[in-house]
């Protein structure tokens, strides 16, 4: 899987912004399928930065209607991920 494939995107909330400022923490939505090692590469290679944990959680799709009409919404993962003592916090995002 490529580095892009793995890291889908930053999820931007008051919530991770927190986490980000106070514990050192990024937070991604990652692809389905990627695992704790994989997620741990693509963030250190692209950000060049040292990872100390990753922590995932899945979230299964919403039932959403239109009308008469009924569907799921896609299956995603997030991801937490610390980053090591003394490493500078990327700044992707800007609020």
């Amino acid at each position: 899987m490529n580095l892009y494939e793995v890291i889908s995107r930053p999820i931007i909330t008051e919530k991770a912004v927190t986490k980000k400022e106070n514990e050192r923490t990024l937070v991604f939505e990652v692809a389905p399928a990627a695992t704790k090692t994989q997620i741990k590469e693509a963030v250190q290679k692209l950000f060049n930065v040292k990872v100390d944990e990753v922590r995932t959680a899945t979230f299964d799709g919403k039932l959403r209607r239109r009308g008469r009409f009924a569907g799921y919404r896609p299956a995603w993962k997030k991801a937490y991920v610390r980053l090591k003592a003394g490493q500078k916090v990327p700044e992707f995002a800007e609020i």
